[in-house]
């Protein structure tokens, strides 16, 4: 389960554990017909009659028997680690920047968490299903209202800007954490707003307390849709194009640049306890429902300065130009990193594909 990682951000060449049984691409939560595997022996299996260099285990009998196999061996103690702070690696001390992770649990799976998780389980769908309807059902204000009751916490700052004195809609331009981002603003600024995205599953589209558009990926096409989306009213657009767990930003595109001048940049980013609301290689549908399952999910949005005239296409500027600067002010806003990594980047990690699949009726990438 941890050999992709290992690999790929600890540089670990070869990886011997226990293997789960699996059903299609499934866990069944049995041990595969091999069993459980016995430290000592594997790394006799593995090494034959040379010595590793070095080993690293815990107190237990087990790891006392693979150590004695080693050169050098180190015992770690699981409760001087629990309680002394400076066990825990701060970021800057990575050995890579650890970017694009996946999975629901948003917590260490410990027994004692796992088996309340299990038991909010049911109130947790209950609950999501009473959040989905508060804003499919009701005005802004009473949705807010009652949603805040629920545990929701919407954090808003900033200030609505004024209306374009052309004729036009303002483009809210988002960093993007879940599929809900769009209808956070919308319902934080009590007017109605439009979404672009370049898949979104049909359930999320029925749910969707907002107007939703599907762009093709076809530059032009996809440029004529959003011009006329503008005319009709205020469009938010996400030009990370997927989202993002850590503290980055991904790489802007830059087509939403090319169509409006009106640009209000906007730093969005969310809390959760229990469970992410994001997933690259799960169903999309649940992203939403798996976010409002949270006890206490929260969402921070602070809505930036319009980008002054002078610092738009409008202005001489190049559309490349203008994403990079709005990618800086949010990245300063939410204390992010900005990176120049894509959407292909993270889902040819995630899920081993470029995130683009055959809509079916359940469910497409974005």
């Amino acid at each position: 389960m941890v050999e992709g990682f290992l690999k790929e951000y600890l540089s670990v060449g070869a990886v011997v554990g226990t293997e789960l049984h699996t059903v299609g691409c499934y866990f069944t939560g049995l041990l595969s017909g091999s069993g459980l595997l016995v430290k000592h022996r594997a790394l006799k299996d593995y090494f034959g009659d040379t010595k590793p260099d070095i080993g690293v285990g815990s107190s237990a009998v087990h790891d006392h028997l693979f150590l004695s196999l080693c050169k050098e061996a180190y015992v770690v103690n699981n409760e001087e680690s629990k309680n002394n702070s400076s066990s825990v690696m701060p970021r800057d001390k990575y050995p890579k920047p650890l970017i694009f992770h996946d999975g629901r649990l948003a917590f260490l799976p410990t027994p004692s968490a796992a088996l309340y998780m299990f038991m909010w389980f049911p109130f947790g769908i209950v609950l999501a299903i009473y959040r989905i309807l508060l804003g499919v059902l009701l005005p802004y204000g009473w949705a807010l209202s009652l949603g805040v009751w629920s545990g929701l916490n919407i954090n808003i700052k900033g200030s609505i800007p004024e209306k374009s004195e052309q004729n036009q809609g303002v483009l809210y331009v988002c960093s993007h954490r879940t599929l809900l981002d769009p209808v956070f603003l919308s319902t934080s600024l009590a007017k109605p707003l439009t979404a672009v995205t370049y898949s979104l599953s049909k359930v999320s589209e029925l749910i969707a307390p907002i107007r939703t558009v599907r762009l093709t990926r076809d530059r032009k096409k996809d440029g004529e849709t959003m011009e006329r989306l503008l005319r009709e009213g205020d469009l938010v657009v996400c030009p990370e194009g997927t989202t993002c767990r850590e503290p980055y930003l991904l790489r802007f595109s830059s087509l939403f640049a090319e169509l409006a001048d009106e640009i209000v940049p906007v730093a969005i980013n969310t809390h959760v306890s229990m469970f992410y609301g994001t997933t690259a290689s799960g169903l999309k549908c649940l992203d939403p429902i798996f976010f409002l399952m949270n006890p206490r999910p929260s969402c921070n949005i602070e809505v930036l300065r319009k980008v002054p005239k002078e610092l738009t296409c409008a202005g001489g500027r190049s559309s490349c130009e203008v994403a990079n600067y709005i990618q800086k002010q949010l990245a300063d806003a939410l204390g992010f990193e900005c990176t120049t990594l894509t959407r292909k980047d993270k889902y040819m990690m995630l899920a081993g594909n470029e995130g683009i699949v055959k809509q079916d009726k359940w469910t497409t990438k974005c």
